[in-house]
């Protein structure tokens, strides 16, 4: 098997702490394929700084000025999301000639030991190679349940995605390729590798604790990523908007028709007093907010669509 060019892209933002200790492992991990005579030694690092206000882009910076070009590194003007960070990446590692390219978070609590598996399975044929986490065991319970229903709810509504897989993943330039077609804004890219309908094999690890600082992902941050990768996808919450809203209008109506046969024949209402209605017209109120919301998060992607603004700006870029 000839060696391939391998570029390892990693997503940074506010990581001066853990950085040192994330550049030696991964240096390690690209000079031990070298050797073994798996990647050649044109392969590199590609550090996508996000807009950090920390020391990040300095400690990548002079990580390149020693790297003999092994470690590359861009910076944005501003923060545009881990999504943004990871696409910039891929382009570039596909523009710089990678035969194929692995993303992995900056804080390697996704265990890089597996990245020569990941290799491995690419030159056994498969064009997507998907890390999943084997345990959960460094989350906390809100978050385990939270993750659990994402998935859960994103097979539901038509985007099938693994359990468990998070942005851990090798793509190849076959891949790469595809993906440069696709010109949307917003870019959902754990389900978009699933819709390529490319031959996909998975590698399966335990997550690490994290050995500095702390992690940029909140819960809300875990939110607007759900929430960009359900209305990406999938058009079924507006269906189910639809359905939802034709059932209770039927209800409505039968139980109008009801109250005034009950006022005509029996001469009294459908039902004494006016609590029971108040609680449905509550749960009607809360259920048109929800509604609203649905439809305003698909709104809110047509107006960016439509907008057409680049999904992010380089300010420096070192090869």
């Amino acid at each position: 098997m000839s060696e391939i060019k391998l570029a390892i892209v990693i997503p940074c933002y506010n990581e001066q702490d853990v950085l040192p200790y994330t550049i030696e492992k991964l240096s390690f991990v690209i000079d031990d394929l070298v050797q073994k005579g798996i990647i050649t030694k044109e392969s590199f690092l590609f550090f996508v700084d996000d807009g950090s206000k920390d020391k990040t882009w300095e400690i990548l910076a002079e990580a390149n000025k020693h790297s003999n070009g092994k470690i590359k590194c861009l910076k944005f003007t501003s923060n545009f999301g881990n999504q943004s960070s990871i696409l910039a990446g891929l382009e570039s590692a596909k523009d710089l000639g990678a035969d194929c390219a692995i993303t992995i978070d900056a804080d390697l609590q996704q265990d890089e030991t597996k990245i020569i598996e990941f290799v491995q399975k690419f030159q056994q044929g498969a064009e997507i190679v998907c890390g999943i986490r084997k345990n959960r065991k460094t989350d906390s319970l809100f978050k385990k349940f939270a993750s659990l229903m994402f998935y859960k709810l994103m097979n539901i509504l038509g985007t099938k995605i693994p359990a468990n897989h998070s942005e851990y993943r090798l793509v190849s330039r076959k891949a790469l390729d595809i993906l440069s077609k696709y010109q949307e804004t917003n870019m959902f890219l754990r389900g978009l590798f699933f819709e390529l309908g490319l031959k996909t094999d998975y590698v399966y690890y335990d997550e690490k604790i994290r050995q500095y600082g702390q992690s940029k992902f909140n819960t809300l941050s875990l939110a607007r990523l759900a929430a960009k990768g359900i209305t990406s996808f999938s058009f079924r919450p507006l269906r189910f908007i639809f359905f939802v809203g034709f059932a209770f209008a039927f209800v409505s109506f039968l139980i109008v028709i009801a109250g005034i046969l009950h006022l005509i024949f029996l001469k009294r209402p459908l039902v004494p007093g006016l609590e029971l209605f108040e609680i449905f017209e509550s749960f009607f109120a809360g259920l048109q907010i929800l509604c609203i919301g649905i439809i305003g998060e698909y709104v809110g992607q047509i107006l960016q669509e439509v907008k057409a603004r680049p999904r992010y700006v380089k300010d420096i870029e070192l090869h």
